[in-house]
Order: C-alpha cells, then structure tokens, then sequence
C-alpha cells in the first residue's frame, strides 16, 4: 500500500507528456537565438546613430558640427527659431514649396502609373512586350545623364509656354512624372498580374467597361501597391536636388534640398545646426506619411514578386 502511494505522488507531482522545465543555459540560449538579438541591438544602433546626431546637432546653439560631437552636450531652440525668423531662408516657404511639389507628384504618379499598368496588364495590343522591355531598359541610366537636356528642353519650352518652362512647379512636376513613370509602371504591372482576371470577365458579363472596372474595382484591389509607390515618389521629390536645382532658380520658388545646401555652401561659414534644423522638420511630413500608410506597404512591395 505504502509503495503504492509512493507511485501515485510521484505521477502526481511529474503529470504524463509534461517535461520538467530544463535550468537555463547561456551558452545554448546564445547559439539559438542570443546572437540574433545582439545582431538585432547592433543594427539599430547603427542606424538610429545618424538620426541622433543630426537632433543633437539641431540643438546646438553655435551652430557648428565641432561643438555636436560630443551629442547633447548643450541644448537650445535657437537654430529653430533662427531658420524660421531670418528674412533671407524663407524656409516656410521652401517647405510649403515641396510639400506641394511632392504630393502632386505622387498623386499624379500613382493616377498614370495605375492607367499604364491597367494596360499593359489586361490589354493586348502590339508593342505591349517591346515597350515593357523599353521602361526596364530606360530605367537602367541614372537621371545625372539627362540634367544638360532637361535643361535645354525646359528653356525651350519657356519660350513658348512659360507657364510649364523653366523655373516653374509645374514644369518641375512634369520632369518628376516622365522620370518616375518607367519604374512606377513596371512595378504596379506585377501586382496587377496577381490579381485574377476572372473578376474583370465577372465584371464584363454585367456590362462594365474597361474604365468602370479599373476605377470601381481594380484600385480597390490594388491599394497595397498605389500606397507603396504613393510614398515612393513622395520621399523621392522631397529628397530631390539634382533636376530641382537645375529648374527652379529663384529663392522663393525653391524647395527644401535646394534652399538648406545654400545653408552649408559658403566655405566661410556652413550653419550646420540651421540645417539640421531644417532637416528634422524636413523629416516629419515623411514620418508622417510612412505610418500612415505603413500597413500597405509589406504587402504592396511583395505582392507580385512571385509569380
């Protein structure tokens, strides 16, 4: 009786299919999964590293890069303050400037993107294949090549039409759009292959067009990916400084990446702590946009990557 209630407790205490819990191991927690922790701290640091400077260097009143080594060292609002009071960086300007450029661009962007990728994704016509080789092609020489002819074509175009010429939202609007349909198509095609063509039939046999179904249920569908290019092309015109510099010449039509290198230009004396300044304000509006829309944009940029 004894040795059978010695057998009872101990069943009772070590249940059937329950494992002890094992004492813990470093070196065996380590080889599993520690060191994709300490990968995972190591990356963060590196890439929040040039964040932090840049905010500790917008806070530093003397407005020099030797005194933010030492990060946080001193704090205060002056450089803020002195980018947004000074006469001669109409910076609030520079920022309305881009933040018009930029959502114009990528909501025209995404408009003709979507059309061309509709096209080349639901119709057949001849030169389908040879202009989808073409935009990856093109796509290949970086936009530093054709600086000299766009300046050329828009001071022509300024002498016929100044309204979309040189020195104009407009006709800075329209490089950004001939530069960025190439990718923006390619990349809104494949996702649009993923989407079954059994629901454009559906759609037809009720008596939809091509335009009904493209407006009403192909950019429903599709919203992932008109996000993902949305913000794409945002980012980009706001980081632009190359075609914008060459277009746009006078201060007040500017934006943010031409207007804050004119900070930092003279060799005499560079306002870091001015242009970080900027550059943090500059940054919000992307931030901004990129939580918005971040749950499209795993899925948008995967999407139509496997066939």
């Amino acid at each position: 009786m004894a040795t059978a209630l010695d057998a009872e407790a101990e069943r009772a205490a070590h249940p059937r299919g329950v494992r002890s819990k094992r004492p813990f191991n470093f070196a065996r927690w380590f080889r599993a999964t520690g060191w994709r922790h300490i990968v995972g701290i190591v990356m963060v640091v590196f890439a929040l590293f040039p964040i932090v400077f840049v905010v500790s260097s917008s806070l530093n009143p003397q407005g020099t890069l030797t005194g933010s080594n030492a990060l946080f060292s001193k704090i205060g609002l002056d450089s803020y303050v002195r980018i947004l009071t000074d006469p001669q960086v109409p910076f609030p300007q520079w920022f309305g400037n881009t933040i018009l450029i930029a959502s114009v661009t990528a909501v025209a962007t995404v408009f003709l993107g979507a059309l061309a990728a509709y096209s080349f994704s639901r119709m057949r016509f001849a030169g389908r294949r040879v202009g989808l080789v073409t935009i990856v092609v093109v796509q290949m020489f970086p936009q530093m090549l054709a600086v000299v002819a766009i300046f050329l074509l828009m001071s022509a175009i300024s002498d016929w039409f100044p309204a979309i010429g040189l020195n104009t939202h407009i006709g800075l609007i329209m490089v950004y759009l001939g530069g960025a349909l190439g990718v923006n198509t390619f990349l809104m095609y494949g996702f649009f292959n993923t989407i079954p063509a059994s629901i454009d039939e559906a759609a037809k046999i009720d008596g939809a067009g091509h335009a009904r179904i493209f407006f009403t249920i192909i950019l429903r569908l599709a919203a992932p990916i008109l996000a993902v290019v949305a913000l794409i092309s945002f980012i980009f015109t706001v980081n632009e400084f190359a075609v914008a510099s060459v277009i746009l010449i006078d201060t007040d039509k500017q934006t943010l990446a031409v207007g804050l290198t004119k900070l930092v230009s003279n060799p005499r004396y560079a306002d870091w702590s001015a242009f970080s300044a900027g550059a943090v304000m500059a940054a919000l509006p992307v931030v901004a946009l990129f939580l918005w829309l971040q749950k499209y944009i795993v899925g948008g940029l995967t999407a139509g990557a496997v066939k």
